[in-house]
């Protein structure tokens, strides 16, 4: 059930046409929004994590002083990725 409301959103006219033209089947420009907000949080949020993990590893790098060269990083993962290519043509 909704309960809250969000402020009238002013744009372009271009814009609202470009959102109108979009819209799926049976689909509202209302609900169009509301998907787009939830699907933005939902991206701000990963990134805010994704930053955090990577200032955490920093962190724990500073403290141990254990630091990996990027080269021997990239190398891996080629190779992991490789590993999953070869094992998805199995299947």
């Amino acid at each position: 059930m909704k309960t809250a409301t969000i402020p009238a959103l002013r744009v372009e006219p271009e814009l609202r046409k470009a959102a109108e033209e979009v819209l799926n089947e049976n689909e509202s420009l209302s609900s169009f929004m509301e998907a787009s907000l939830r699907e933005s949080i939902a991206k701000r949020r990963l990134q805010r994590e994704f930053v955090a993990r990577g200032l955490a590893a920093r962190d724990e790098a500073h403290r141990t002083g254990e630091y990996f060269d990027a080269d021997d990083v990239h190398a891996e993962l080629a190779s992991m990725l490789q590993a999953a290519r070869t094992a998805g043509k199995d299947h």
